[in-house]
């Protein structure tokens, strides 16, 4: 392992036991890393989330959002520093106390955009890191961001698409994660907004749909808010057939007559219970006779 010792680079081969366990797994990864401050933990899980540049502030707040609640989750947010998604998901891993990381599309002593500098800094401070395949003084090229996001989804359980238009480097990201076997999601929004498009596309293509932070939790194997509420409210001593009911629903909709048969109850026992754990205000209807698990 060699050390840069001017800008504390260190170069880590493919032979090297730190090298990332995660990387090992596919052929194009490449054959040095060169990493300031740490590499993520093979311990914990990883989720990447990405986005547009460009971003809305909705995008921003979510972003923020949902990195701040997997990283209080002690999920570890990869991304790429760029400004907007990227940034923002930075900032909320940040805020929620597990380290993130970030792969660069270009030398690792070198922060780009420069005004992220104090974010760069602040990765490294709290127990992250930066790090490339590109030596020390490499500058950025355009070509090396949509090589680097392969890094960025193979050390990532799942991938998060927050914002990104049709035609984005988002999806190259989205793209090479579905390429490993990774889960993909993508956050709706407004149907006629731009930067809508490339995650509506990613959902109609069959990514799942990131509702809330809790489905992200969930599909790492991770106990989340949402559980724990649940099963809070189970033992607040609701009626057996309260909880039967409740018990078989999600924030997926699902039809009354459906409930019934899942749960073996009659009909109209179903349909009373639906009621009474609305006004309850545990379930809500969503569209006629659909009904999902409140939130919050």
């Amino acid at each position: 392992m060699e050390r840069n010792q001017e800008s504390e680079v260190r170069c880590i081969d493919r032979g090297s036991p730190e090298y990332p366990e995660k990387l090992r797994n596919y052929e194009d990864m490449p054959e040095k890393l060169y990493v300031k401050g740490r590499l993520p933990s093979s311990g914990r899980p990883s989720a990447a989330i990405v986005g547009a540049r460009m971003c809305s502030p909705y995008g921003r707040i979510q972003a923020f959002r949902y990195a701040k609640e997997l990283s209080q989750a002690g999920v570890q947010i990869i991304s790429g520093l760029a400004w907007g998604i990227d940034s923002e998901g930075h900032r909320g891993a940040l805020e929620g106390g597990t380290p993130t990381f970030a792969v660069l599309g270009n030398g690792a002593d070198i922060c780009y955009p420069r005004s992220s500098r104090g974010l760069y800094q602040r990765i490294i401070r709290e127990q992250g890191g930066v790090f490339s395949e590109y030596p020390p003084g490499t500058q950025a090229r355009k070509y090396f961001f949509p090589a680097r996001n392969r890094i960025i989804s193979a050390l990532s359980d799942l991938v998060l698409v927050v914002e990104a238009r049709e035609k984005s480097g988002s999806l190259i990201t989205a793209q090479w994660a579905l390429d490993q076997g990774k889960a993909v999601f993508a956050l709706p929004g407004p149907v006629n907004e731009e930067l809508s498009q490339g995650c509506h596309r990613l959902i109609y293509d069959g990514a799942g749909i990131a509702l809330s932070p809790e489905i992200l939790m969930r599909e790492l194997g991770l106990n989340c808010k949402n559980k724990i509420k649940s099963k809070e409210k189970d033992e607040l001593g609701l009626a057996s057939n309260l909880k039967l009911v409740y018990s078989c629903l999600d924030l997926r909709p699902k039809s009354g007559d459906f409930i019934s048969q899942e749960t073996g109850l009659p009909p109209e026992k179903t349909a009373a219970a639906l009621v009474e754990l609305e006004v309850l205000g545990l379930v809500r209807e969503i569209g006629r006779h659909y009904y999902v698990k409140a939130q919050g």
